[in-house]
């Protein structure tokens, strides 16, 4: 069978394991327990909207987690179908930011593309950071100067509350000589914040606001 979940679909999956967890660990009542599996296998499977019968065996086994470990074994067996990242090369990195000479590039090789909804790395001598995504089922790049809050707060891509920072974009105005800033907090750790994303609502809110034309 074909992987068929994405990164932010098994990140809330995941949480929906936990919750079973954190649940048995807390109540006794067997009625209480019986309704969070329903509730918890009703929210995983609507994540998709035509699901077979095969895909649903997959995921039906969250309704018999009562630990971490059960849990872990639930996770393990679930992240094979997970849709992995677009493959992207350096070279179609580079091209994604014509503009900036000598870019950085991430090393590729450390990332586990299955964990990731975008990728997202720092230039710490430039203080920018790059972000690559998904829209309309093609890559495209964001690149914005980044200020650490040296706070948490929350994140507008992963809605989680993490160390956060002002992602700041500039393209040319109308009229000639002006430009227009927008931006918005991120966590500072992309790693966790791909870890966090459980929908794609607020990523793709994100790269509206970034990429919207006057």
């Amino acid at each position: 069978m074909e992987p068929f979940i994405r990164n932010e679909q098994f990140n809330f999956i995941r949480t929906q394991a936990q919750a079973l967890v954190s649940g048995h660990t807390s109540v006794n009542d067997r009625v209480v327990l019986n309704a969070m599996k329903s509730l918890a296998i009703e929210k995983v499977i609507g994540l998709f909207i035509d699901i077979s019968e095969e895909q649903r065996k997959v995921l039906q086994p969250i309704v018999e987690i009562e630990d971490k470990e059960q849990a872990d074994e639930f996770l393990e067996k679930v992240k094979p179908f997970v849709i992995p990242f677009k493959t992207i090369s350096e070279h179609a990195i580079k091209k994604l930011f014509p503009k900036v000479k000598k870019l950085k590039t991430p090393s590729l090789e450390n990332i586990d593309l299955k964990e990731i909804t975008y990728l997202g790395w720092d230039d710490k001598g430039s203080q920018k950071k790059y972000l690559i995504t998904i829209c309309e089922n093609k890559l495209i790049g964001l690149q914005g100067t980044f200020k650490p809050l040296n706070k948490k707060g929350n994140c507008v891509i992963c809605n989680k509350f993490e160390e956060i920072g002002m992602f700041m974009t500039e393209t040319k105005g109308l009229t000639q000589g002006t430009f227009i800033k927008r931006g918005n907090y991120i966590c500072k750790d992309s790693q966790k914040c791909n870890h966090n994303i459980s929908s794609l609502e607020k990523l793709t809110d994100f790269i509206s606001l970034l990429t919207f034309k006057v």
